[in-house]
């Protein structure tokens, strides 16, 4: 489309006149996002749609360009802002393998208890919001307890709640304290409960079933083409996950099953996002049990030049001090080199393509949002359905706009 044409041009012609088209966004509450769909209606019948994002504008390469590698950290926050502390620890992979850096065992599984619980966190803001969407409320305020409880978490283990910034080039900033580790234990003990009630709120409710099933459906082929990833394409049927495929951070030691589903609908993708939510509280629960076979009080690699030593050292020791300065004002050398690394995010595969020069900053550095890639295919999933579809087909596919404007 021609930047001066008008949207609504692209899917009219003269003899069309009979249509009436829609404006979906780019605000609207139904979207959770800033997204425009300009939707060629026959009544209620969506005949075509045309996508428009980049309402955003936030330039997060070119910001990350211009910035010293440890300060990346903030902008991947506000990728997939509903499971952040995975775009952190992608980054901080990213980082270290072009460094060479090996990370401690303990750490790795302490990164491991973090990314599963953004997981579950993304998870149940998708699956309430479905059930939402199709006008079940009572199990979105219900089930939003877990998620404070992860934030909960979160909050003790680095002081934020949503863009956490958690973690750091090397490891973690600290170690985790002892009410953190408490707070795990609770919840690991209290999600069961409450989720199994949510589930029995929605998984089996006719009223939600005949809503979701064969709503936006995607086959196995067409999402390939579209190089879905994460649970969109576990929906349509094919086993592909990054911690399986590519293990990063040992998980290829985890005992876990990649759920999958058949007809890659609205309900697939909910059931299949369900299920995740187990196999990650199991992740949890095997990670705490090989962490107390690691030497306690370990929570980074010893890389003075890249992680940011302790306060107290800082304030006591020269040397701890010029590690600090050095860091802080992006002194540090980094090496020449490309690399890729990925990791599964809530919504799929999470790359970053990094480009050193040896300079203070990456020389280039490109993002890959699932978002962005899988959106592409929206229009062609709500062809033929009512505009009510169009809404919780858009809900389970779990767009997130931080992703589609980088």
């Amino acid at each position: 489309m021609q930047d001066n044409q008008p949207a609504t041009d692209a899917l009219t012609t003269p003899e069309e006149k009979q249509y009436s088209y829609l404006n979906l966004g780019p605000t609207h509450p139904a979207t959770h996002g800033i997204f425009q769909n300009v939707l060629k209606m026959d009544g209620e019948i969506i005949m075509d749609a045309e996508p428009t994002v980049g309402y955003i504008h936030r330039a997060f390469e070119k910001l990350a360009e211009r910035r010293p590698f440890y300060q990346i950290t903030p902008i991947t926050d506000r990728l997939n802002y509903c499971s952040s502390p995975i775009n952190n620890m992608g980054w901080h992979m990213t980082v270290e393998k072009l460094l060479g850096i090996e990370i401690p065992k303990r750490v790795q599984y302490m990164r491991v208890i973090i990314m599963e619980l953004a997981r579950m966190a993304d998870h149940i803001i998708c699956n309430t919001i479905i059930g939402q969407d199709t006008g079940a409320t009572t199990g979105f305020l219900y089930l939003f307890q877990m998620r404070e409880r992860i934030y909960e978490i979160y909050e003790e283990i680095c002081g934020a709640r949503l863009t956490t910034n958690v973690g750091r080039i090397g490891g973690l900033e600290r170690d985790f304290s002892p009410k953190c580790w408490n707070l795990i234990e609770k919840f690991i003990v209290d999600f069961p409960i409450k989720f199994s009630e949510f589930t029995s709120l929605l998984e089996r409710n006719r009223i939600f079933m005949d809503r979701t099933i064969n709503c936006g459906p995607i086959s196995a082929e067409r999402a390939l083409n579209y190089s879905f990833s994460g649970p969109n394409l576990r929906a349509a049927g094919v086993d592909y996950d990054v911690r399986v495929m590519t293990p990063y951070s040992s998980y290829e030691e985890f005992d876990f099953v990649i759920p999958v589903g058949t007809n890659g609908d609205t309900y697939d993708r909910f059931m299949v996002r369900q299920e995740e939510m187990w196999q990650s509280l199991s992740i949890i629960k095997q990670a705490i049990e090989k962490i107390k076979k690691e030497p306690a009080g370990v929570y980074s690699a010893k890389v003075p030049e890249y992680c940011l030593p302790p306060k107290e050292e800082v304030y006591n020791d020269m040397e701890a001090l010029i590690y600090h300065f050095k860091i802080v004002m992006g002194e540090t050398e980094i090496p020449k080199g490309e690399v890729y690394h990925c990791v599964e995010g809530g919504n799929g595969e999470l790359g970053f393509y990094l480009i050193s020069d040896g300079g203070r900053t990456p020389f280039r550095l490109q993002f890959r949002r699932p978002c962005f890639i899988y959106y592409q295919a929206y229009p062609e999933m709500i062809k033929g359905s009512m505009l009510s579809d169009a809404v919780i087909t858009m809900s389970s596919m779990n767009v997130i706009a931080g992703e589609l404007d980088a």
